[in-house]
This record gives C-alpha cells, structure tokens and sequence, in this order.
C-alpha cells in the first residue's frame, strides 16, 4: 500500500513537466503552454513497495485550447538501470529524499501493475489518500488467460499522440499491446478504434471547472495492432 505524504517536492512535479513536455514527440502544446495543471488521474500499488506509480492528467495552456496530456509516472529511491533516456528529472522530496521520476511507460514495474489493473488483479487508487481506491475510474478488463501471471516489458513505442508499452503474457502467442493515450480526448469510442475492447477510463478537469471523460489506457494483442487504426 502506497502512504501519500503531506509534504513537498523540490523541484515540484509541475516545474519538471514543464521542462519535460514539450521534450516528447506526442506534446501537443496547449495556448500560453508549457503550462501542465494537475487536473485528474489516479494510482497504483507496487505490492513490493518500492516504486511510487502515478497515472496523471495535466492540462497544458489556458482556456478552450487547453490540451490534457497523460502522463504516467513512477517514483524511485535509486536510478533505474538502462532508463536514462525516459528520466524526466530528480526532486527533493521532504519526506523520502531524492527521488527520481520516471515516464512510467517505460518502467517494467509500472507495466506489470497496469497489466494487473486490466487483468483484474490490482484495483485503483486515489491520487491523494492512502488507501483510498478511486471510484472515478472504470476498468473493462481484458478475457482471462487462466494464468493471473505478470508480464515482461518487450518494448516501448512512441506515436503521435500515444504510447505503446508492449509487453508479453508467459504462453500467450502474441504480445500484448498497452496502449496509453498521451492525448486525451472526451470521447465515446470507448477505445474500439484501437482495434480492442480492453480499456481504462477516467476523468478530469478542464480548466473552466467541468469534468470530463474519457479513455487514458487501451489493451489489444499485437496482431490487432499491425492493422492501420485510427487512436
């Protein structure tokens, strides 16, 4: 279980996405941008209790042009090997020290979690309250291979609007795709333009106060995803 600490971080998680965003292929700069405001998402569990994992959703410039980006993070107490290129920065934080924040997409153990939150296994949690599952995001789950086994991170691709976390399921025939939608839309495919049915869905809040909804992660195997879909 994951204990959220009412402290500070130095830098803060804004002033590093700052720097951070407009970095990545899939920013898509909001007007008045680079301006991230936290706006939404959710957590999850390391069950070894070492990695801090955040699914977040910040809004990028002001007003109607406002762009919300997902950005999945995770938090460690050491480098982790090989991972250099998806360091988003280190921050003082004043409970834990130094910590270094990842782009969690690339991180194995933030794609292990996320297999398990669509295979049924992990549950969700509240962004700010120690275990305090979040009711706000819906889970359509992916068909039971009769394992309940993790996965192994093949391979991360980067779209132009998307992430793809491949990974792969022991015994399965074909890896299996996560993919985890930088740029959010209110929308109602419920993720079948990904070519799957497998989603997570969440809200998140527009910078004139109203909510909105839609998809942040979908799931589909990697035969699915050598067909041309539209994200």
């Amino acid at each position: 279980m994951a204990v959220i600490h009412r402290t500070t971080m130095q830098p803060t998680k804004m002033e590093l996405l700052g720097a951070w965003l407009p970095t990545r292929p899939w920013y898509a700069a909001g007007a008045g941008g680079p301006l991230p405001v936290r706006a939404g998402g959710f957590r999850l569990d390391d069950p070894e209790g070492e990695v801090g994992i955040e699914f977040m959703v910040v809004t990028d410039g002001t007003g109607p042009d406002a762009v919300a980006h997902h950005v999945p993070l995770t938090y460690r107490a050491h480098p982790l090997p090989g991972a250099e290129h998806a360091l988003v920065g280190t921050s003082e934080h004043g409970v834990l020290g130094r910590r270094w924040v990842y782009d969690g997409a690339h991180d194995p153990v933030l794609a292990e979690r996320l297999h398990a939150l669509l295979d049924g296994r992990a549950e969700p949690q509240d962004q700010t309250a120690t275990d305090a599952p979040d009711p706000t995001i819906a889970v359509v789950p992916l068909t039971p291979d009769g394992t309940g086994a993790g996965v192994e991170l093949v391979r991360v691709e980067e779209g132009p609007d998307r992430t793809d976390v491949v990974v792969r399921r022991p015994g399965a025939p074909a890896p299996l795709v996560l993919r985890v939608r930088r740029v959010l839309r209110a929308d109602g495919d419920g993720g079948t333009a990904d070519g799957g049915t497998a989603r997570v869905t969440g809200e998140w809040q527009r910078p004139d106060g109203t909510t909105a909804r839609g998809t942040y992660v979908t799931a589909f195997t990697e035969l699915a995803a050598s067909t041309d879909f539209t994200a």
